[in-house]
């Protein structure tokens, strides 16, 4: 069903992960799955589509987390 190099990298990585090959390929299936449904899966911010177009402060990229969630506790 599946190349030979596919699955021996398939196999190396179930490995490395702990787990089965079965359970690899439906990780990997879930993923891409949710993946089509949410946007890309993975981070949500990488998910977002949104761009805003307005001013930000020239320090937003060493800020961000202040700007974001606000001065920690």
């Amino acid at each position: 069903m599946l190349p030979e190099s596919l699955r021996e990298r398939a196999l190396r990585r179930a490995h490395e992960e702990g787990v089965s090959l079965g359970q690899l390929i439906r990780n990997s299936l879930t993923s891409t799955l949710l993946g089509e449904r949410t946007g890309s899966g993975g981070d949500s911010l990488l998910r977002d589509k949104a761009v805003y177009r307005g001013p930000a402060p020239k320090d937003t990229a060493q800020e961000h987390d202040r700007y974001l969630y606000g001065e920690p506790d």
